[in-house]
């Protein structure tokens, strides 16, 4: 199996990088199609706008629904087609972009990238996490490349809840692990090769900086500025854990995470919330040591990531272990990146794990 890596084309990062985007956006267009939900639009439409406008770019900007859904991609490209657009610049969080994404693959244009919030690593990936109306996991839309242009101003970021940052770390801690996973399973990853040194090392480069970096992060974010830890973690949460997790290998993590979004008490919880659960489990599955266990909890505590189901927002009652088992069926699902760990595993395997798991976070807290 070959060996592949991939990666946007072009990665921009830093304070008030948005003021930018015309001069990276003429590379590729004249004539632009903006999606962005409303908030977003309020607050850096004008900016967006003024950019393009001195680059002499003209622009058509769309309001985003707030579900990556088929619906709303056939949608958006619809409407893209009707004002002829040459490119597409999704402006937001993971699934304005993801959309965003779908929507310049569907009309076979370049499409730049420009998150508000460093809450996921979906941004520099060559896929979309497709979700139905209801918010249930719906399936990954694959694509030939990666996008052309990814711009993160980190002084936005900064701005946006602390909740979203630690999110990120959330999905970015699992990146590692699914790689070691993956790799040691000799499974192809998203980018449809063999994992590679330099993926894997981008993995755990990725970790090191959240285990150095990111209780740091939280607490500048907090405080709604952006110091060189932000900007580290910004990095790691985006283009590291992107890189990683594409060209590394994806296992157990994710897929649990996909088995929770089928319980409603979970849909508050962000992407990497879950995912952060996810890879606690995912340990416990691979009986990793006792001191590797105690890092991740040690550092999801810190910056205030869940370690237990109670936390996630499942009540300890009488249908507690009924809900359990649906989650560990949907996460062992036919095609699920649960079956790139080295080893064959079970929905009853799941199930315990992620009961062990609440257990080890509950002494962990107490």
């Amino acid at each position: 199996m070959l060996k592949v890596i991939q990666s946007p084309s072009k990665y921009i990062q830093g304070p008030g990088a948005l003021f930018h985007i015309g001069q990276y956006t003429k590379t590729l267009a004249d004539h632009v199609f903006v999606i962005a939900d409303n908030f977003v639009m309020n607050l850096i439409g004008d900016t967006v706008s003024k950019s393009l406008e001195e680059h002499e770019i003209t622009s058509h900007f769309e309001l985003f629904n707030g579900e990556c859904s088929r619906n709303e991609i056939h949608r958006l490209s619809a409407i893209l087609l009707k004002h002829q657009c040459q490119a597409v610049i999704g402006i937001g969080g993971g699934k304005t972009l993801d959309t965003a994404k779908a929507v310049a693959y569907e009309s076979k244009i370049p499409v730049i990238i420009s998150p508000t919030l460093a809450s996921t690593d979906a941004p520099t990936s060559a896929l979309s996490v497709l979700y139905t109306e209801l918010g249930e996991f719906d399936s990954y839309l694959l694509y030939p490349q990666n996008p052309n242009i990814v711009l993160m101003d980190t002084n936005i970021v900064a701005k946006a809840p602390v909740r979203l940052l630690v999110a990120g770390m959330g999905d970015a801690l699992a990146t590692y692990f699914e790689a070691r996973a993956s790799s040691a399973a000799h499974k192809p990853t998203m980018a449809g090769g063999a994992t590679s040194t330099t993926g894997l090392a981008l993995a755990k480069l990725c970790y090191d900086t959240l285990l150095a970096e990111g209780y740091k992060a939280k607490l500048a974010v907090e405080a709604g500025v952006s110091t060189p830890a932000v900007e580290n973690i910004v990095e790691a949460n985006t283009y590291l854990s992107g890189i990683g997790f594409e060209s590394a290998g994806l296992a157990a993590a994710h897929a649990i995470h996909n088995g929770f979004t089928v319980l409603e008490e979970c849909h508050h919880l962000y992407h990497g919330e879950k995912v952060a659960f996810g890879t606690l489990t995912q340990l416990i599955l691979e009986n990793s040591t006792s001191e590797e266990l105690e890092t991740v909890l040690d550092f999801c505590v810190q910056v205030g990531l869940p370690v237990t189901l109670e936390q996630l927002g499942l009540r300890d009652d009488e249908k507690l272990n009924q809900k359990i088992m649906q989650v560990a069926i949907a996460s062992c699902a036919e095609g699920e990146t649960i079956h790139n760990m080295p080893f064959v595993v079970t929905p009853e395997q799941v199930y315990a794990a992620i009961l062990a798991a609440d257990r080890m976070g509950k002494d962990w807290l107490y």
